[in-house]
């Protein structure tokens, strides 16, 4: 199965992508939990990038999934895997290529934030889901990061950046009212566990559009980070923890 192939915006590096996966994965996993998983057999990974999640999905529910993503070149990850039952499409989340009412389970993980405008995206999740079909998102909110000590505050440098790179940085709190909208039954939740900061946050910055003030700016903040022990820090990003059923 194939669509039009779209221009490749930028990934972050495969192995930033694998790492958080890696830790966002006991929350997808008590999501997965909540919402039946091994019972769904049509699943779709919107958003997939290189299928960090795609295996979990194919391993965890018991029918095909589709492993969506605009990046064409991201896709190529999957001819070389063993698992028959993922099959990767090229196509964009405002227009999704497939027929109404296809989907059990919608996947997306850090993914509604990149698509603009993001009504589009939920508009087409409620198409494709069938009845009872269920929505299930992990996305960030940038407004309500908490970093301490005040010096190690990166929130603007976010802000800016993912605005230039044409992302959300407020998604997060804009999928209740949308969902809402769209006749979608949710049930939403938020991380509650602090982890140690990580110094991978700083990699994650440096791949977005930063001008040389901004890059000079990071540099200071990491250089400080680095000073300071972890255990001192705190460095949290709120992650919008969404299930939603397609009720009719």
């Amino acid at each position: 199965m194939t669509t039009a192939t779209f221009l490749d915006p930028a990934l972050p590096p495969h192995s930033l992508l694998a790492t958080q996966a890696e830790w966002l994965a006991p929350a997808r996993s008590r999501l997965f939990r909540r919402i039946g998983i091994a019972h769904r057999k049509s699943v779709l990974d919107l958003g997939a990038g290189y299928g960090a999640v795609s295996a979990e999905l194919s391993r965890r529910s018991s029918g095909r999934v589709i492993a969506l993503d605009i990046v064409l070149h991201s896709l190529c990850e999957f001819s070389e895997g063993p698992n028959q039952l993922i099959f990767p499409v090229n196509g964009d989340g405002r227009t999704l290529p497939f027929p109404d009412n296809t989907f059990d389970l919608i996947f997306c993980q850090c993914t509604l934030m990149w698509i603009n405008p993001l009504e589009s995206a939920v508009r087409e999740i409620q198409r494709t889901l069938q009845p009872g079909g269920v929505l299930v998102a992990l996305e960030p909110d940038y407004g309500g990061l908490i970093e301490y000590p005040p010096p190690l505050s990166t929130r603007d440098l976010w802000h800016s950046a993912l605005a230039k790179a044409g992302a959300d940085p407020l998604t997060g709190r804009k999928l209740p009212e949308l969902f809402a909208h769209h006749n979608l039954t949710m049930r939403i939740g938020l991380l509650d566990e602090l982890q140690p900061p990580s110094q991978l946050r700083f990699d994650f910055l440096r791949g977005l559009p930063l001008t040389p003030d901004q890059q000079q700016k990071l540099a200071e903040i990491e250089g400080l980070a680095a000073a300071i022990p972890a255990e001192h820090q705190v460095a949290h990003l709120p992650f919008f923890l969404v299930t939603a059923e397609k009720t009719h």
